[in-house]
């Protein structure tokens, strides 16, 4: 039996992403969100993963704020929380939000999923396909409805291939080769360092102690674009970016039936807006890789796509497919 139609029911979304959390609240058949909050910062992480109770401290405040400024006595009977880091730091989440919130909002309806599941839901809905979501890092997930298929999402470390952080460092690599004088430099990229970092021989002293390093690169890979029209090897450097980012997308879509549409591939995240020096190599590598699967851009982000997980959970509509650590729909007991 599920709350759908009933007055004073809603269902809340949540995004928890490396720059911060959004709370979104809704009715379980709107298609826009009531209203949405931005919380602090990022969800801390520790010894045993994401914590749980930060992200209660800021998530039930912003509830219950919601509920007083745009639904006074109404009640959540859904949630989903997604959050970059869940498949691999989730653990205590799983372990103690669905009784957390089962406590704070008698909400027991609940589902956990990956940041990629969320982005997912948000540009693709619930029909088979794939989305490659990227920003400073990426990572791609494709479903034909029976189970999810992931490629990448790995760090700025082990891949990321082709995201904002890669892009950024091969810039600033081909810069560092004009300074040298090394083969593969570039002269254009090198003047860009200089006016975005200063003197190249410092760059390692700001770069090598921040914690923050992926962000740090990808900060300069819209500089590569800019440089692409008129620079050969920032223009390789794109081209190179979407043959990886082509290659994940092919990992993970699912193979078209002879009597069904082609594939779907969203494209979603802040690399996107580097607009056509990227797009247009991508489009010609998806089209080598991929050559029934059509590319579009995504329909929402990660907030909207949990607060979709949440209405298909509230009226028993959830047709994504479960999975232990990418989209756990667990049931909440009673906390001790």
């Amino acid at each position: 039996m599920t709350s759908h139609g009933q007055p004073g029911t809603y269902v809340l979304g949540v995004d928890s992403g490396g720059s911060g959390l959004r709370v979104a609240l809704g009715a379980a058949d709107a298609d826009a969100p009531l209203a949405t909050v931005a919380c602090g910062g990022p969800v801390r992480t520790g010894p045993r993963g994401i914590d749980p109770a930060h992200l209660l401290d800021q998530v039930l405040p912003a509830v219950r704020g919601l509920l007083d400024a745009h639904a006074p006595g109404g009640r959540i009977t859904a949630a989903a929380v997604g959050a970059a880091g869940m498949a691999t730091l989730g653990d205590a989440l799983r372990a103690e939000l669905p009784g957390a919130l089962a406590d704070a909002l008698g909400v027991r309806r609940i589902a956990l999923a990956a940041d990629a599941v969320t982005a997912y839901a948000g540009a693709v809905g619930q029909r088979p396909g794939a989305v490659v979501a990227a920003g400073t890092g990426l990572i791609a997930l494709g479903t034909d409805l029976t189970e999810w298929r992931r490629a990448d999402g790995w760090g700025h470390l082990l891949g990321d291939s082709g995201g904002g952080a890669w892009i950024g460092r091969a810039g600033l690599d081909a810069a560092m080769r004009a300074y040298d004088g090394r083969r593969g430099g570039s002269p254009a990229l090198l003047a860009r360092l200089e006016a975005v970092f200063g003197p190249p021989q410092e760059l390692p002293g700001l770069l090598y102690p921040r914690a923050d390093r992926p962000a740090l690169l990808a900060s300069f890979a819209p500089e590569v674009a800019a440089c692409a029209d008129r620079d050969p090897v920032a223009e390789g450097i794109l081209r190179g970016a979407a043959a990886h980012i082509a290659e994940a997308a092919a990992a993970v879509c699912p193979e078209a039936k002879a009597d069904e549409d082609a594939c779907e591939v969203a494209l979603t995240g802040g690399l996107f807006r580097m607009g056509e020096p990227l797009l247009v190599p991508l489009r010609e590598e998806l089209g080598r890789l991929l050559p029934r699967a059509r590319a579009v851009p995504g329909s929402g982000d990660p907030l909207i796509g949990a607060l979709r997980i949440a209405q298909a959970l509230d009226t028993g509509a959830l047709r994504l497919p479960h999975h232990p650590t990418l989209l756990c729909v667990p049931t909440p007991g009673p906390r001790a």
